[in-house]
Protein backbone atom coordinates (compact mmCIF):
# COMPACT_ATOMS: atom_id res chain seq x y z
CA UNK A 1 0.00 0.00 0.00
CA UNK A 2 2.83 2.14 0.63
CA UNK A 3 2.69 3.36 -3.39
CA UNK A 4 -0.67 4.44 -3.22
CA UNK A 5 0.32 6.94 -0.66
CA UNK A 6 3.79 8.02 -2.78
CA UNK A 7 2.40 11.17 -4.72
CA UNK A 8 5.35 13.15 -5.44
CA UNK A 9 3.42 15.65 -7.32
CA UNK A 10 1.77 16.28 -4.00
CA UNK A 11 4.39 17.21 -1.93
CA UNK A 12 5.29 20.36 -4.40
CA UNK A 13 2.43 21.96 -3.60
CA UNK A 14 2.88 25.68 -1.79
CA UNK A 15 0.40 25.18 1.04
CA UNK A 16 2.26 26.38 4.52
CA UNK A 17 2.33 25.55 7.88
CA UNK A 18 1.15 27.89 10.59
CA UNK A 19 5.29 29.18 10.81
CA UNK A 20 5.36 29.86 7.46
CA UNK A 21 7.18 26.35 6.68
CA UNK A 22 6.34 25.83 2.22
CA UNK A 23 6.22 21.62 2.07
CA UNK A 24 8.77 21.99 -0.61
CA UNK A 25 11.37 22.80 2.10
CA UNK A 26 10.95 20.00 4.03
CA UNK A 27 13.97 18.28 4.84
CA UNK A 28 14.36 14.69 6.85
CA UNK A 29 14.46 15.96 10.02
CA UNK A 30 16.53 14.85 12.87
CA UNK A 31 15.44 13.18 16.53
CA UNK A 32 13.11 15.94 18.36
CA UNK A 33 15.86 16.91 21.08
CA UNK A 34 18.36 17.66 18.21
CA UNK A 35 16.02 19.37 15.75
CA UNK A 36 14.51 21.37 19.04
CA UNK A 37 10.56 20.67 18.33
CA UNK A 38 8.18 17.93 17.34
CA UNK A 39 7.27 18.35 13.89
CA UNK A 40 3.77 17.50 13.37
CA UNK A 41 2.12 17.01 9.96
CA UNK A 42 -1.85 17.05 10.16
CA UNK A 43 -4.32 18.44 7.70
CA UNK A 44 -6.97 21.36 8.34
CA UNK A 45 -10.24 19.60 10.44
CA UNK A 46 -12.91 20.50 12.14
CA UNK A 47 -12.40 17.99 14.79
CA UNK A 48 -8.28 17.17 14.67
CA UNK A 49 -6.88 20.52 13.34
CA UNK A 50 -8.58 24.12 13.36
CA UNK A 51 -7.93 27.28 12.62
CA UNK A 52 -10.79 29.82 13.99
CA UNK A 53 -12.26 32.88 12.41
CA UNK A 54 -9.80 34.38 15.40
CA UNK A 55 -6.59 32.93 13.81
CA UNK A 56 -6.04 30.53 16.82
CA UNK A 57 -5.65 26.78 16.46
CA UNK A 58 -7.27 24.80 18.35
CA UNK A 59 -8.69 20.86 18.04
CA UNK A 60 -8.83 17.33 19.78
CA UNK A 61 -4.94 16.47 18.53
CA UNK A 62 -4.05 20.27 18.38
CA UNK A 63 -4.71 20.55 22.17
CA UNK A 64 -3.32 16.82 23.20
CA UNK A 65 -0.26 17.94 21.19
CA UNK A 66 0.21 20.92 22.91
CA UNK A 67 0.34 18.87 26.59
CA UNK A 68 2.69 16.46 24.79
CA UNK A 69 4.88 19.53 23.22
CA UNK A 70 5.45 21.04 27.18
CA UNK A 71 5.89 17.53 28.64
CA UNK A 72 8.72 17.12 26.26
CA UNK A 73 9.90 20.23 26.39
CA UNK A 74 9.77 21.56 22.88
CA UNK A 75 7.69 23.48 21.00
CA UNK A 76 5.30 22.08 18.42
CA UNK A 77 5.26 22.55 14.89
CA UNK A 78 2.44 22.26 12.82
CA UNK A 79 2.85 21.36 9.30
CA UNK A 80 -0.33 21.48 7.24
CA UNK A 81 -0.84 18.88 4.42
CA UNK A 82 -3.64 18.82 1.84
CA UNK A 83 -4.56 15.70 2.81
CA UNK A 84 -4.34 12.57 5.13
CA UNK A 85 -2.31 10.67 2.38
CA UNK A 86 0.23 12.96 2.28
CA UNK A 87 0.74 13.71 6.22
CA UNK A 88 1.54 10.10 6.18
CA UNK A 89 3.59 10.21 3.52
CA UNK A 90 5.64 12.81 4.89
CA UNK A 91 6.07 10.66 7.91
CA UNK A 92 7.21 7.79 5.45
CA UNK A 93 9.76 10.19 4.10
CA UNK A 94 10.87 10.93 7.47
CA UNK A 95 10.39 14.29 6.91
CA UNK A 96 8.54 14.63 10.08
CA UNK A 97 7.95 13.07 13.85
CA UNK A 98 4.74 12.14 13.19
CA UNK A 99 1.59 12.76 11.64
CA UNK A 100 -1.93 13.28 13.89
CA UNK A 101 -4.42 13.68 10.79
CA UNK A 102 -7.22 11.91 12.19
CA UNK A 103 -6.37 9.08 10.91
CA UNK A 104 -7.70 5.82 11.51
CA UNK A 105 -5.06 2.55 12.50
CA UNK A 106 -3.98 1.12 9.38
CA UNK A 107 -1.33 -1.64 10.01
CA UNK A 108 -0.59 -2.40 6.42
CA UNK A 109 1.02 1.15 5.94
CA UNK A 110 5.02 1.00 6.77
CA UNK A 111 4.28 2.89 10.25
CA UNK A 112 4.40 2.53 14.05
CA UNK A 113 0.73 3.61 15.81
CA UNK A 114 0.09 4.99 18.95
CA UNK A 115 -2.61 3.08 21.15
CA UNK A 116 -5.82 4.81 20.82
CA UNK A 117 -6.98 8.26 21.26
CA UNK A 118 -10.53 7.27 20.56
CA UNK A 119 -13.06 5.28 18.80
CA UNK A 120 -14.54 5.71 15.80
CA UNK A 121 -17.65 4.41 13.71
CA UNK A 122 -18.38 4.66 10.35
CA UNK A 123 -21.94 5.73 8.21
CA UNK A 124 -23.58 6.64 5.39
CA UNK A 125 -25.13 10.13 5.61
CA UNK A 126 -27.39 11.25 3.15
CA UNK A 127 -30.35 14.15 2.46
CA UNK A 128 -33.07 13.31 5.18
CA UNK A 129 -35.74 13.29 3.10
CA UNK A 130 -34.41 11.18 0.85
CA UNK A 131 -35.10 8.26 3.43
CA UNK A 132 -32.70 5.44 4.91
CA UNK A 133 -31.11 2.58 3.52
CA UNK A 134 -31.53 -1.01 5.14
CA UNK A 135 -29.43 -2.93 3.27
CA UNK A 136 -26.33 -3.06 0.61
CA UNK A 137 -28.60 -3.97 -2.36
CA UNK A 138 -30.11 -0.70 -2.03
CA UNK A 139 -26.27 1.38 -2.56
CA UNK A 140 -27.30 0.15 -6.73
CA UNK A 141 -27.48 3.01 -8.77
CA UNK A 142 -26.68 4.79 -6.12
CA UNK A 143 -23.06 7.15 -5.82
CA UNK A 144 -21.23 6.91 -2.63
CA UNK A 145 -18.88 9.76 -1.84
CA UNK A 146 -15.61 9.50 0.71
CA UNK A 147 -12.64 11.21 1.74
CA UNK A 148 -9.60 9.41 -0.55
CA UNK A 149 -7.68 6.80 1.38
CA UNK A 150 -10.37 6.81 4.66
CA UNK A 151 -11.19 3.67 6.21
CA UNK A 152 -14.98 4.13 4.69
CA UNK A 153 -13.28 4.41 1.03
CA UNK A 154 -11.55 1.03 1.43
CA UNK A 155 -14.80 -0.82 2.81
CA UNK A 156 -16.67 0.96 0.35
CA UNK A 157 -14.31 -0.61 -2.38
CA UNK A 158 -15.19 -4.04 -0.28
CA UNK A 159 -19.12 -3.23 -0.86
CA UNK A 160 -18.68 -2.59 -4.53
CA UNK A 161 -17.43 -6.17 -4.71
CA UNK A 162 -20.71 -6.96 -3.62
CA UNK A 163 -22.98 -4.03 -5.27
CA UNK A 164 -21.11 -3.54 -8.37
CA UNK A 165 -24.11 -1.23 -9.71
CA UNK A 166 -22.93 1.04 -6.54
CA UNK A 167 -20.86 4.02 -8.12
CA UNK A 168 -17.76 5.19 -5.87
CA UNK A 169 -16.27 8.85 -5.92
CA UNK A 170 -13.51 9.52 -3.72
CA UNK A 171 -12.01 13.28 -4.62
CA UNK A 172 -8.73 14.17 -3.67
CA UNK A 173 -8.41 16.62 -1.60
CA UNK A 174 -11.42 16.93 -0.45
CA UNK A 175 -12.20 16.86 3.61
CA UNK A 176 -15.06 15.00 5.11
CA UNK A 177 -16.72 18.40 6.40
CA UNK A 178 -16.33 19.50 2.71
CA UNK A 179 -18.15 16.71 1.15
CA UNK A 180 -21.02 16.57 3.85
CA UNK A 181 -21.60 20.82 2.96
CA UNK A 182 -21.66 19.78 -0.61
CA UNK A 183 -24.28 16.41 0.18
CA UNK A 184 -26.42 19.22 2.33
CA UNK A 185 -26.34 21.53 -0.11
CA UNK A 186 -27.38 18.67 -3.18
CA UNK A 187 -24.31 18.61 -5.09
CA UNK A 188 -23.75 14.69 -4.25
CA UNK A 189 -25.75 11.97 -3.25
CA UNK A 190 -24.62 10.01 -0.27
CA UNK A 191 -21.18 10.04 1.39
CA UNK A 192 -19.03 7.74 3.53
CA UNK A 193 -18.27 9.40 6.94
CA UNK A 194 -17.50 8.11 10.76
CA UNK A 195 -20.25 9.52 12.66
CA UNK A 196 -18.70 12.54 14.90
CA UNK A 197 -17.75 14.07 11.80
CA UNK A 198 -21.58 13.94 10.90
CA UNK A 199 -22.23 15.13 14.34
CA UNK A 200 -20.47 18.05 13.93
CA UNK A 201 -21.79 18.66 9.63
CA UNK A 202 -25.38 18.31 11.09
CA UNK A 203 -25.11 21.10 13.52
CA UNK A 204 -25.18 23.68 10.64
CA UNK A 205 -26.99 21.12 8.15
CA UNK A 206 -29.92 19.84 10.11
CA UNK A 207 -31.26 18.13 6.90
CA UNK A 208 -28.13 15.51 6.44
CA UNK A 209 -29.18 11.88 8.43
CA UNK A 210 -27.20 8.65 8.97
CA UNK A 211 -29.31 6.67 6.59
CA UNK A 212 -26.97 3.61 7.01
CA UNK A 213 -24.49 2.03 9.43
CA UNK A 214 -22.02 0.59 7.89
CA UNK A 215 -20.62 -2.80 9.83
CA UNK A 216 -17.13 -1.19 10.39
CA UNK A 217 -15.05 0.47 13.13
CA UNK A 218 -11.63 1.67 14.09
CA UNK A 219 -9.70 3.50 16.41
CA UNK A 220 -8.00 7.32 15.77
CA UNK A 221 -4.08 7.15 16.92
CA UNK A 222 -1.30 9.20 15.66
CA UNK A 223 1.29 7.76 12.88
CA UNK A 224 4.83 7.26 13.46
CA UNK A 225 7.98 6.28 11.63
CA UNK A 226 9.40 2.34 12.60
CA UNK A 227 12.45 3.87 13.03
CA UNK A 228 11.89 6.69 15.34
CA UNK A 229 14.71 8.62 17.09
CA UNK A 230 15.18 9.49 20.36
CA UNK A 231 12.49 6.65 21.69
CA UNK A 232 9.65 9.14 21.06
CA UNK A 233 7.11 6.16 20.80
CA UNK A 234 7.92 4.87 24.20
CA UNK A 235 7.79 8.58 25.28
CA UNK A 236 4.32 9.48 23.69
CA UNK A 237 3.11 6.08 25.19
CA UNK A 238 4.03 6.96 28.42
CA UNK A 239 2.69 10.39 27.91
CA UNK A 240 -0.69 8.85 26.66
CA UNK A 241 -1.13 6.48 29.49
CA UNK A 242 -0.89 9.64 31.97
CA UNK A 243 -3.52 11.28 30.08
CA UNK A 244 -5.78 8.32 30.18
CA UNK A 245 -4.92 7.88 34.01
CA UNK A 246 -5.87 11.75 34.69
CA UNK A 247 -8.75 12.14 32.22
CA UNK A 248 -7.09 14.69 30.08
CA UNK A 249 -7.82 12.65 27.52
CA UNK A 250 -11.57 12.13 28.94
CA UNK A 251 -11.95 16.59 28.97
CA UNK A 252 -10.87 16.70 25.83
CA UNK A 253 -13.17 14.45 24.55
CA UNK A 254 -16.31 16.10 26.15
CA UNK A 255 -14.73 19.61 25.22
CA UNK A 256 -14.94 18.36 21.39
CA UNK A 257 -17.19 15.84 21.24
CA UNK A 258 -19.32 15.87 24.23
CA UNK A 259 -22.12 18.46 23.82
CA UNK A 260 -22.99 17.54 19.69
CA UNK A 261 -25.85 16.37 18.90
CA UNK A 262 -27.54 17.13 21.81
CA UNK A 263 -30.22 19.36 19.50
CA UNK A 264 -32.85 17.95 17.72
CA UNK A 265 -32.80 18.87 13.90
CA UNK A 266 -35.71 21.15 14.56
CA UNK A 267 -34.22 23.17 17.52
CA UNK A 268 -31.33 23.88 14.81
CA UNK A 269 -33.45 24.65 12.06
CA UNK A 270 -35.19 27.22 13.89
CA UNK A 271 -31.62 28.38 14.95
CA UNK A 272 -29.95 29.25 12.04
CA UNK A 273 -33.07 30.47 10.60
CA UNK A 274 -33.27 33.31 13.40
CA UNK A 275 -29.43 33.44 13.36
CA UNK A 276 -30.59 35.64 9.49
CA UNK A 277 -34.13 36.94 10.75
CA UNK A 278 -33.39 38.66 14.34
CA UNK A 279 -29.66 38.25 15.39
CA UNK A 280 -28.33 41.02 13.09
CA UNK A 281 -30.79 43.83 14.88
CA UNK A 282 -28.76 43.15 18.57
CA UNK A 283 -25.49 42.02 17.17
CA UNK A 284 -23.76 45.30 17.72
CA UNK A 285 -25.01 44.87 21.37
CA UNK A 286 -23.10 42.05 21.25
CA UNK A 287 -20.44 43.33 20.11
CA UNK A 288 -20.57 45.97 22.82
CA UNK A 289 -20.93 43.16 25.44
CA UNK A 290 -17.35 42.07 24.31
CA UNK A 291 -16.06 44.83 24.33
CA UNK A 292 -16.65 45.77 28.04
CA UNK A 293 -16.37 41.96 29.36
CA UNK A 294 -13.57 40.41 26.93
CA UNK A 295 -15.44 37.43 26.81
CA UNK A 296 -16.53 36.35 22.85
CA UNK A 297 -19.75 38.48 21.62
CA UNK A 298 -20.19 34.69 20.33
CA UNK A 299 -21.08 33.56 23.36
CA UNK A 300 -23.58 35.96 24.72
CA UNK A 301 -25.30 35.83 21.55
CA UNK A 302 -25.28 31.40 22.34
CA UNK A 303 -26.31 32.34 26.05
CA UNK A 304 -29.18 34.71 24.92
CA UNK A 305 -30.46 32.94 22.28
CA UNK A 306 -30.72 29.67 24.84
CA UNK A 307 -32.60 32.54 27.41
CA UNK A 308 -35.30 34.18 24.92
CA UNK A 309 -34.26 33.20 21.36
CA UNK A 310 -33.71 36.40 20.91
CA UNK A 311 -36.67 37.99 21.68
CA UNK A 312 -35.99 41.29 23.67
CA UNK A 313 -39.63 41.14 25.39
CA UNK A 314 -39.48 37.63 26.36
CA UNK A 315 -41.65 37.52 29.63
CA UNK A 316 -41.87 34.13 32.03
CA UNK A 317 -44.42 33.31 34.41
CA UNK A 318 -41.90 34.26 37.51
CA UNK A 319 -41.70 37.78 36.12
CA UNK A 320 -37.94 36.97 34.64
CA UNK A 321 -38.06 39.65 31.57
CA UNK A 322 -36.05 40.58 28.34
CA UNK A 323 -33.71 39.22 25.93
CA UNK A 324 -31.13 37.86 28.84
CA UNK A 325 -34.06 37.20 31.29
CA UNK A 326 -33.07 38.98 34.14
CA UNK A 327 -34.53 39.59 37.47
CA UNK A 328 -36.07 42.67 38.91
CA UNK A 329 -33.56 42.43 42.01
CA UNK A 330 -30.71 41.65 39.31
CA UNK A 331 -31.67 44.51 37.12
CA UNK A 332 -31.71 47.21 39.81
CA UNK A 333 -28.32 45.24 40.88
CA UNK A 334 -26.66 45.83 37.50
CA UNK A 335 -28.43 49.62 36.70
CA UNK A 336 -29.97 48.03 34.30
CA UNK A 337 -33.28 51.07 33.72
CA UNK A 338 -35.50 48.83 31.48
CA UNK A 339 -34.85 45.24 30.78
CA UNK A 340 -37.01 45.26 27.87
CA UNK A 341 -34.86 47.16 26.09
CA UNK A 342 -32.58 44.91 24.38
CA UNK A 343 -29.12 46.99 25.28
CA UNK A 344 -29.64 47.33 28.52
CA UNK A 345 -30.47 43.54 28.58
CA UNK A 346 -27.73 42.12 26.61
CA UNK A 347 -25.32 44.54 28.41
CA UNK A 348 -27.09 43.48 31.88
CA UNK A 349 -26.37 40.02 31.26
CA UNK A 350 -23.24 40.11 29.75
CA UNK A 351 -21.88 42.08 33.05
CA UNK A 352 -23.99 39.55 35.63
CA UNK A 353 -22.23 36.33 34.06
CA UNK A 354 -18.92 38.18 34.01
CA UNK A 355 -19.06 38.49 37.63
CA UNK A 356 -20.35 34.67 38.26
CA UNK A 357 -17.34 33.76 35.89
CA UNK A 358 -14.96 35.54 38.30
CA UNK A 359 -15.83 34.34 41.05
CA UNK A 360 -15.02 30.86 40.32
CA UNK A 361 -11.72 29.91 41.95
CA UNK A 362 -8.72 30.71 40.27
CA UNK A 363 -7.92 26.67 39.82
CA UNK A 364 -10.97 26.49 37.18
CA UNK A 365 -9.57 26.74 33.70
CA UNK A 366 -10.98 27.44 30.49
CA UNK A 367 -12.82 26.48 28.65
CA UNK A 368 -14.96 24.53 31.73
CA UNK A 369 -14.95 28.27 33.80
CA UNK A 370 -17.32 28.96 30.90
CA UNK A 371 -19.08 26.07 30.69
CA UNK A 372 -19.81 26.18 34.93
CA UNK A 373 -20.24 29.80 34.97
CA UNK A 374 -23.40 29.28 32.35
CA UNK A 375 -24.43 26.49 34.66
CA UNK A 376 -24.35 29.21 37.40
CA UNK A 377 -26.33 32.02 35.31
CA UNK A 378 -29.22 29.28 35.50
CA UNK A 379 -28.64 27.78 39.13
CA UNK A 380 -27.18 30.84 41.06
CA UNK A 381 -23.71 30.72 42.10
CA UNK A 382 -25.21 29.12 45.80
CA UNK A 383 -26.21 26.33 44.20
CA UNK A 384 -22.80 25.72 41.83
CA UNK A 385 -20.83 26.17 44.82
CA UNK A 386 -22.82 23.54 46.98
CA UNK A 387 -22.75 21.23 43.70
CA UNK A 388 -18.61 21.86 43.61
CA UNK A 389 -18.41 21.30 47.76
CA UNK A 390 -20.73 17.88 46.89
CA UNK A 391 -18.19 16.60 44.03
CA UNK A 392 -14.96 17.29 46.49
CA UNK A 393 -17.19 15.22 49.00
CA UNK A 394 -17.48 12.55 46.04
CA UNK A 395 -13.87 12.79 44.98
CA UNK A 396 -14.74 14.40 41.94
CA UNK A 397 -12.76 17.07 40.31
CA UNK A 398 -15.03 20.50 41.19
CA UNK A 399 -12.81 22.17 38.57
CA UNK A 400 -13.86 19.91 35.70
CA UNK A 401 -17.06 20.44 33.81
CA UNK A 402 -17.01 17.10 32.79
CA UNK A 403 -17.33 15.58 36.86
CA UNK A 404 -19.51 18.74 37.41
CA UNK A 405 -22.13 17.75 34.43
CA UNK A 406 -22.28 14.20 36.21
CA UNK A 407 -22.76 15.93 39.93
CA UNK A 408 -25.23 18.57 39.26
CA UNK A 409 -28.10 16.62 38.27
CA UNK A 410 -27.69 15.01 42.01
CA UNK A 411 -29.02 18.22 43.43
CA UNK A 412 -32.77 17.21 42.94
CA UNK A 413 -32.73 13.97 45.06
CA UNK A 414 -33.16 14.57 48.57
CA UNK A 415 -30.30 12.60 49.91
CA UNK A 416 -27.87 15.16 48.54
CA UNK A 417 -30.07 18.53 48.81
CA UNK A 418 -30.22 18.23 52.02
CA UNK A 419 -26.50 19.16 51.96
CA UNK A 420 -26.99 21.95 50.47
CA UNK A 421 -27.45 25.40 52.22
CA UNK A 422 -29.98 26.64 48.98
CA UNK A 423 -31.98 23.89 49.55
CA UNK A 424 -32.87 21.61 46.18
CA UNK A 425 -32.36 22.71 42.58
CA UNK A 426 -32.61 21.27 39.12
CA UNK A 427 -29.35 20.77 38.29
CA UNK A 428 -29.96 18.39 35.42
CA UNK A 429 -31.95 21.37 33.42
CA UNK A 430 -28.75 23.47 34.46
CA UNK A 431 -26.58 21.12 32.93
CA UNK A 432 -28.96 20.62 29.48
CA UNK A 433 -29.16 24.40 29.18
CA UNK A 434 -25.32 25.11 29.57
CA UNK A 435 -24.83 21.94 26.82
CA UNK A 436 -27.26 23.80 24.88
CA UNK A 437 -25.57 27.13 24.95
CA UNK A 438 -22.24 25.60 24.16
CA UNK A 439 -24.00 23.78 21.06
CA UNK A 440 -25.45 27.37 19.46
CA UNK A 441 -21.56 28.84 20.32
CA UNK A 442 -19.99 26.34 18.06
CA UNK A 443 -22.58 27.44 15.59
CA UNK A 444 -21.68 30.81 15.96
CA UNK A 445 -18.33 30.43 15.90
CA UNK A 446 -18.43 28.90 12.60
CA UNK A 447 -20.80 31.07 10.63
CA UNK A 448 -20.23 34.41 12.54
CA UNK A 449 -16.74 36.28 12.47
CA UNK A 450 -15.00 37.55 15.68
CA UNK A 451 -15.41 41.15 16.86
CA UNK A 452 -12.03 43.21 17.18
CA UNK A 453 -12.96 46.14 19.78
CA UNK A 454 -12.27 49.51 19.67
CA UNK A 455 -12.11 51.57 22.33
CA UNK A 456 -13.99 51.19 25.25
CA UNK A 457 -17.24 52.35 24.61
CA UNK A 458 -19.29 54.91 26.73
CA UNK A 459 -23.26 54.43 27.75
CA UNK A 460 -24.71 51.89 30.12
CA UNK A 461 -22.99 52.61 33.00
CA UNK A 462 -23.21 49.11 35.01
CA UNK A 463 -20.93 48.06 38.37
CA UNK A 464 -17.45 47.19 38.49
CA UNK A 465 -16.57 43.50 38.62
CA UNK A 466 -15.38 43.83 41.83
CA UNK A 467 -18.79 44.74 43.49
CA UNK A 468 -19.40 40.75 43.85
CA UNK A 469 -22.67 38.95 43.73
CA UNK A 470 -23.62 37.45 47.34
CA UNK A 471 -22.84 34.04 47.42
CA UNK A 472 -26.04 33.08 47.49
CA UNK A 473 -27.52 35.74 45.21
CA UNK A 474 -30.36 35.79 42.87
CA UNK A 475 -29.66 34.97 39.25
CA UNK A 476 -30.59 36.12 35.98
CA UNK A 477 -33.70 33.50 36.16
CA UNK A 478 -34.71 33.94 40.27
CA UNK A 479 -32.96 33.56 43.48
CA UNK A 480 -30.88 30.86 44.23
CA UNK A 481 -32.73 29.82 46.95
CA UNK A 482 -35.54 28.30 44.44
CA UNK A 483 -35.88 26.43 41.21
CA UNK A 484 -35.35 28.49 38.27
CA UNK A 485 -38.95 28.59 36.32
CA UNK A 486 -38.08 27.05 32.87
Amino acid sequence: MRASLIIIAALLVTACGPSGTSLTDLRTVSGYRTAGELRVATRVDPITYRNGSDGKASGFDYDLLQKLGKRLGVPVHMVIFPDAARALEAVIRGQVHLAAAGVGRNDRLPLAWTSPLREVDYVLVGRAENGEITEESSLAGRTVSARHGSLAADFLNQIHKRVPEMHLHFPVNASDDHLLESLAKGELDIVATDRVHFAVAAQTSPNLAVIYDLPVSSTIGWALSTEAKDELNEEIEAFLADARANDTLARLSDRYFGHIRRLEDSAITTFLSRLQARLPHYRQHFHEAQARTGIDWRFFAALAYQESHWDPLATSRSGVRGMMMLTSETADRLGVRDRLDPRESILGGARYFSMLREQLPDDVPEPDRLWMAAAAYNLGMGHMNGARTIAQRMGKDNTSWLDMKAVLPLMSKPEYASRLKAGAARGGEAVIMAENIRNYHDILLRLERPYVPPLQPAGLRLETTSQRLPARGGYARGSSTSSPPM
